[in-house]
This record gives C-alpha cells, sequence and structure tokens, in this order.
C-alpha cells in the first residue's frame, strides 16, 4: 500500500479553479499564498529558510526532495518564512552525514504543511501558461468551491509590505558566523564597516561580507538614513526581501538619503529599492524567476555567468536609464539584472547563492574595494 495513503489527504487550489489532490506529508490545517516553483534539483533548506519567500507557496520542479535531511549548516535564517511547501515525492529516510533532522519535522516544529503526492510538472506548466497565482493548500476541507472562495479573497502580495514581517526586530552583530545581539559601542575594528539594512537578509550574504573582511552590522529595514549614518559605516547593503517593492517608500526613502554619500550594494529587493530611489519603476513577472540555473549576462565583459534567482518582480529599464547604467541582463527573457552609477551598484540576482552556483560571488570583493577606495580618498 502506499504511503500516501495512510497521510492526510490536502489538496492544493488555485485561483482559477485548477485542483491538485495529494496529501500532506508535514503538518495539517490551511495556508494560503502566491504559488510559485522552483526549479532547483537541490537546496531545498536554503529556499524554505529564505525570508524571500515570505507570502508564498513554494512547488519544487525536482521530483525527489528530503533525501539529505535538514542541517544545521545551510540556514539562511532563523527559522521558515515560506507559507507552504510542494512537491512530487517525499523521501522520509534521509541520508547525509551532516543531517540532524528530516525535513518533515523541520517544517512541522515551524508549524508549516508540506504537501507530496501532485503532478508537479501539471503545476508549473500551468503557472508557466497562466502565470504565478494565488493558492490554498487545505488538509481540513474538501469543499472546493468554499476553498476557492478563500483563495479569491486572498489580498496576494501586490501593494503588500512584507518586509516587515522578516526584518530583524533590533539590530544586531554578525560575528564568526553568528548573530550577537546589539551594535558596538564604540569603533575599535580597522576593518571595512558595512550596514546592513534586513530587508529579509539571508545568512550567506552577511558570512560573505565576513569573509571578505568586513565588519557587519544588520539594521532593522525601519532604520533611518540619519541611524544608518551615525555608525559611520564604510558602505551599505540593501537586502534581499520579499514582496512588492513599490508597497517599501519608507525604504526607498532611506536609500535616497544615502545614495551618494557611501559606497551601496543593492541585491535583489535591494536593487529594486535602488531603482525606485533614482526614480525607477517596477513591475511584476508573469510567473518569477526562482532556481539556481538563471543566464545573465555581464554587460560590460561580454561574459555569461549563471546565477541563483528569487524574485516576482523588476526594474523597468527605461524608467531607470538616465540615472543608472545598465550592467547585466536575463538571457531567457531580457529583464534587467543588474544597474550602477556613481558610488553604488546592484543586482537583481542573488550573488550570494545558497543554494547555486558561485559565478557571481565576486561582487562582494568588488563592493570592499569600492569601500576601500572610498576611504583612500578621504
Amino acid at each position: 500500500m502506499s504511503l500516501i495513503n495512510h497521510r492526510k489527504k490536502a489538496l492544493l487550489v488555485l485561483e482559477d479553479g485548477s485542483v491538485f489532490e495529494g496529501s500532506a506529508f508535514a503538518g495539517e490545517g490551511e495556508t494560503l499564498g502566491e504559488v510559485v516553483f522552483n526549479t532547483g534539483m537541490t537546496g531545498y533548506q536554503e529556499v524554505i529558510t529564505d525570508p524571500s519567500y515570505k507570502g508564498q507557496i513554494v512547488a519544487m520542479t525536482y521530483p525527489l526532495v528530503g533525501n539529505y535531511g535538514i542541517n544545521d549548516e545551510d540556514m539562511e535564517s532563523a527559522g521558515i518564512h515560506l507559507e507552504g511547501f510542494v512537491v512530487k515525492e517525499y523521501q522520509p529516510h534521509p541520508s547525509n552525514w551532516r543531517v540532524k533532522r528530516s525535513l518533515k519535522d523541520f517544517l512541522e516544529h515551524h508549524g508549516k504543511i508540506g504537501m507530496e503526492g501532485i503532478d508537479t510538472r501539471a503545476l508549473t506548466r500551468r503557472l508557466r501558461i497562466a502565470g504565478a497565482m494565488k493558492g490554498i493548500i487545505s488538509t481540513e476541507s474538501q469543499n472546493i468551491g468554499a476553498l476557492l472562495e478563500k483563495v479569491r479573497a486572498y489580498p496576494g502580495l501586490v501593494g503588500r509590505d512584507l518586509v516587515r514581517e522578516v526584518t530583524c526586530a533590533a539590530a544586531y552583530t554578525w560575528t564568526e558566523g553568528r548573530v550577537l545581539q546589539g551594535l558596538p559601542a564604540a569603533r575599535t575594528s580597522r576593518r571595512p564597516r558595512v550596514a546592513v539594512l534586513d530587508c529579509g537578509v539571508k545568512y550567506n550574504i552577511l558570512r560573505l561580507l565576513e569573509k571578505n573582511g568586513c565588519e557587519v552590522l544588520v539594521l532593522p529595514a525601519s532604520s533611518s538614513a540619519e541611524a544608518i549614518l551615525a555608525l559611520e559605516p564604510d558602505g551599505v547593503l540593501l537586502s534581499n526581501g520579499p514582496g512588492d517593492p513599490a508597497a517599501l517608500p519608507y525604504i526607498v526613502e532611506t536609500a535616497r538619503a544615502i545614495l551618494g554619500k557611501v559606497p551601496v550594494f543593492g541585491i535583489c529587493l535591494g536593487h529594486q529599492i535602488i531603482g525606485q530611489a533614482v526614480g525607477g519603476k517596477t513591475q511584476k513577472l508573469k510567473f518569477g524567476h526562482h532556481g539556481i540555473n538563471q543566464p545573465v549576462k555581464n554587460m560590460a565583459t561580454g561574459r555569461v555567468e549563471i546565477t541563483s534567482q528569487n524574485h516576482g518582480f523588476v526594474v523597468i529599464p527605461a524608467s531607470v536609464e538616465k540615472q543608472a547604467k545598465k550592467t547585466y541582463y536575463n538571457l531567457n527573457d531580457r529583464t534587467s539584472e543588474g544597474m550602477e552609477m556613481p558610488l553604488a551598484f546592484s543586482v537583481q540576482y542573488h550573488p550570494e547563492a545558497a543554494p547555486g552556483p558561485r559565478d557571481t560571488e565576486h561582487l562582494f570583493a568588488r563592493f570592499v574595494g569600492m569601500m576601500k577606495r572610498k576611504g583612500e580618498e578621504q
């Protein structure tokens, strides 16, 4: 007898009326979110702990998930931020020398639903044709009409500020690969000091800043430009994060007040914030980029780099062409993937990877170099 028959039946209902039947391998109840697909063949732990997935139900296109479990080293935040997790087949017996717990146990510890047994190829095809859609996972009801009514009443991501739900509650220092609450009373290091505006930052961004010799201070997304600059940073990093960038005018104002004063590096949502800060506009993609094999072209070198990506919104290139130089574009759909201006640069993809290729990790060294040159000029 199939394991699926021993588990609680679950339904995934999309806003267009599509219904996918499966079972819950973790958790129970109901959860709503925007349904997207991720094409990565590995890296599910990094995906589910990435704060950028707040508000979304993520379906993995790779058919077998859970085989290497969950470890302590690959966390990208302190918890799970997505709303639900959908796979073709869950592997309940992980095998890996670093494994500490199963994916099922990890999801249930954080109160999240894991669903298996659906045709994820059909789901992915539906999302590619119709675009990312609102959806609901339920183990409580088989009434499709009632579930569809809940889905259609769900507000979705457009216009919502989800950053407030994932940013840190208080400032902290990242040191030796861990969080140390509070900020140093005085500057005691000669290392470049980076103030990271936490819009949903991934830990690997902080790891790579420290690896490149930086003192790393992390601040809540609501921090003012005055509070950030009062720390006398050598540079500011605007992090990745979830939701609609157009719903974040307070962060855009902060970025606008900082640009030109110190070197600034923007990643993903940070890229979109910089775009708006110089007068640009953003728009929603049909089904977004979620995976670890997205090719982008470096317009300065002509080199193609393979990148990790997770975003549903992009900067409209024409809206910033007078303020910023375009530096990268996506070879699949020609969307903007990077820009630069005096004392600032940003990318739409994730140079920190985790998961994914490390082709663009060099951007952290570039940021450090920019800070050092700025310091030498003063």
